[in-house]
Protein backbone atom coordinates (compact mmCIF):
# COMPACT_ATOMS: atom_id res chain seq x y z
CA UNK A 1 0.00 0.00 0.00
CA UNK A 2 1.17 3.41 -0.78
CA UNK A 3 2.04 5.38 1.98
CA UNK A 4 2.75 9.56 2.44
CA UNK A 5 6.32 10.27 4.50
CA UNK A 6 4.93 11.36 7.46
CA UNK A 7 8.30 12.35 8.68
CA UNK A 8 9.13 14.90 5.95
CA UNK A 9 5.51 16.16 6.31
CA UNK A 10 6.13 16.78 9.65
CA UNK A 11 9.31 18.51 8.64
CA UNK A 12 8.04 20.77 6.69
CA UNK A 13 5.10 21.86 8.96
CA UNK A 14 7.85 22.83 11.35
CA UNK A 15 9.92 24.68 8.59
CA UNK A 16 6.82 26.84 7.54
CA UNK A 17 5.70 27.34 11.20
CA UNK A 18 9.61 28.85 11.95
CA UNK A 19 8.01 31.76 8.93
CA UNK A 20 6.09 34.74 10.49
CA UNK A 21 6.61 32.55 14.40
CA UNK A 22 4.64 34.00 16.94
CA UNK A 23 6.02 33.81 21.05
CA UNK A 24 3.01 31.57 21.99
CA UNK A 25 3.61 29.26 19.42
CA UNK A 26 1.13 30.38 16.02
CA UNK A 27 1.99 32.41 13.10
CA UNK A 28 1.48 35.98 11.79
CA UNK A 29 1.31 35.52 8.08
CA UNK A 30 -1.15 37.76 6.34
CA UNK A 31 -1.26 37.99 2.70
CA UNK A 32 1.49 39.49 0.47
CA UNK A 33 3.24 40.77 3.98
CA UNK A 34 7.05 39.83 4.29
CA UNK A 35 6.58 36.54 6.05
CA UNK A 36 4.35 35.79 3.44
CA UNK A 37 6.03 36.33 0.57
CA UNK A 38 8.94 33.89 2.79
CA UNK A 39 6.17 31.18 3.21
CA UNK A 40 5.57 31.64 -0.87
CA UNK A 41 8.95 31.71 -1.80
CA UNK A 42 9.91 28.56 0.72
CA UNK A 43 6.88 26.64 -1.37
CA UNK A 44 8.08 26.73 -4.60
CA UNK A 45 11.63 26.34 -3.44
CA UNK A 46 10.03 22.94 -2.08
CA UNK A 47 7.73 22.55 -5.48
CA UNK A 48 11.54 22.71 -7.23
CA UNK A 49 13.13 20.28 -5.18
CA UNK A 50 10.47 17.53 -5.54
CA UNK A 51 11.33 17.84 -8.92
CA UNK A 52 7.55 18.95 -9.85
CA UNK A 53 6.48 21.45 -12.09
CA UNK A 54 5.20 25.10 -10.96
CA UNK A 55 3.01 27.62 -11.74
CA UNK A 56 1.92 31.00 -10.32
CA UNK A 57 -1.81 32.90 -11.62
CA UNK A 58 -2.42 36.47 -12.17
CA UNK A 59 -4.22 36.19 -8.56
CA UNK A 60 -0.55 34.83 -7.39
CA UNK A 61 -1.63 31.27 -6.60
CA UNK A 62 0.56 29.24 -6.43
CA UNK A 63 0.67 25.44 -7.99
CA UNK A 64 2.97 22.50 -7.28
CA UNK A 65 1.94 20.15 -10.71
CA UNK A 66 2.23 16.39 -11.60
CA UNK A 67 1.03 15.93 -14.83
CA UNK A 68 -0.35 12.97 -16.45
CA UNK A 69 1.07 11.20 -19.59
CA UNK A 70 -0.64 12.25 -22.15
CA UNK A 71 -1.39 15.71 -20.24
CA UNK A 72 -4.56 16.15 -19.53
CA UNK A 73 -6.81 19.87 -20.15
CA UNK A 74 -8.40 19.00 -16.46
CA UNK A 75 -6.59 18.95 -13.68
CA UNK A 76 -7.68 17.96 -9.73
CA UNK A 77 -6.61 20.47 -7.69
CA UNK A 78 -6.39 20.33 -3.89
CA UNK A 79 -4.74 23.14 -1.25
CA UNK A 80 -5.58 25.76 0.62
CA UNK A 81 -3.99 28.49 1.72
CA UNK A 82 -0.07 30.27 3.51
CA UNK A 83 -1.22 32.66 4.33
CA UNK A 84 -2.91 33.15 7.93
CA UNK A 85 -4.91 35.82 10.32
CA UNK A 86 -2.95 37.68 12.85
CA UNK A 87 -1.45 35.14 15.51
CA UNK A 88 -3.63 32.20 13.33
CA UNK A 89 -2.90 28.65 13.99
CA UNK A 90 -0.08 27.26 12.72
CA UNK A 91 -1.29 24.73 10.60
CA UNK A 92 -4.38 26.67 9.36
CA UNK A 93 -4.29 26.39 6.11
CA UNK A 94 -0.15 25.11 5.34
CA UNK A 95 -1.88 21.66 6.56
CA UNK A 96 -4.16 21.32 3.75
CA UNK A 97 -1.89 22.64 1.17
CA UNK A 98 1.24 20.43 2.63
CA UNK A 99 -1.08 17.35 2.95
CA UNK A 100 -1.41 17.90 -1.03
CA UNK A 101 1.73 18.48 -1.72
CA UNK A 102 2.97 15.47 0.00
CA UNK A 103 0.63 13.31 -2.00
CA UNK A 104 1.95 14.76 -5.49
CA UNK A 105 5.54 14.12 -4.12
CA UNK A 106 4.73 10.49 -2.83
CA UNK A 107 3.35 9.83 -6.20
CA UNK A 108 6.30 11.34 -7.77
CA UNK A 109 8.53 9.21 -5.84
CA UNK A 110 6.59 5.79 -6.61
CA UNK A 111 6.83 6.05 -10.02
CA UNK A 112 3.37 6.93 -10.33
CA UNK A 113 1.81 8.83 -13.42
CA UNK A 114 -1.92 9.65 -12.70
CA UNK A 115 -4.34 9.60 -15.40
CA UNK A 116 -5.51 13.29 -15.10
CA UNK A 117 -3.03 16.30 -13.98
CA UNK A 118 -2.66 17.13 -10.39
CA UNK A 119 -2.14 20.12 -8.95
CA UNK A 120 -1.59 21.12 -4.68
CA UNK A 121 -2.60 24.53 -4.97
CA UNK A 122 -1.67 27.53 -2.27
CA UNK A 123 -4.71 30.17 -2.82
CA UNK A 124 -3.55 33.95 -2.19
CA UNK A 125 -5.46 35.89 0.40
CA UNK A 126 -7.84 33.22 1.82
CA UNK A 127 -7.45 34.79 4.91
CA UNK A 128 -9.05 38.12 4.10
CA UNK A 129 -5.60 40.52 4.71
CA UNK A 130 -6.63 42.31 1.29
CA UNK A 131 -10.36 41.33 0.42
CA UNK A 132 -10.72 37.35 0.90
CA UNK A 133 -11.00 34.16 -0.78
CA UNK A 134 -9.20 36.16 -3.68
CA UNK A 135 -7.19 33.79 -4.92
CA UNK A 136 -9.72 31.06 -4.99
CA UNK A 137 -12.06 33.69 -6.27
CA UNK A 138 -9.63 34.57 -8.86
CA UNK A 139 -10.05 31.01 -9.92
CA UNK A 140 -13.39 30.83 -10.56
CA UNK A 141 -13.84 33.67 -12.29
CA UNK A 142 -15.10 35.68 -9.62
CA UNK A 143 -12.90 38.62 -9.04
CA UNK A 144 -14.06 41.76 -11.28
CA UNK A 145 -12.08 45.14 -11.36
CA UNK A 146 -14.22 46.54 -9.18
CA UNK A 147 -13.18 44.44 -6.36
CA UNK A 148 -10.06 45.71 -5.93
CA UNK A 149 -11.09 49.85 -6.18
Amino acid sequence: MLKVNEERLIQDLKELAKIGATPDGGVSRSALTPADVEGREWYKAKIAEAGLDYKIDGAGNQSAILYSNPKTEKHILAGSHLDSVPNGGRYDGALGVLVAFEALRTLKDNGITPAITLEAVNFTDEESAIMGLMGSRAMIGQLQAEHFD
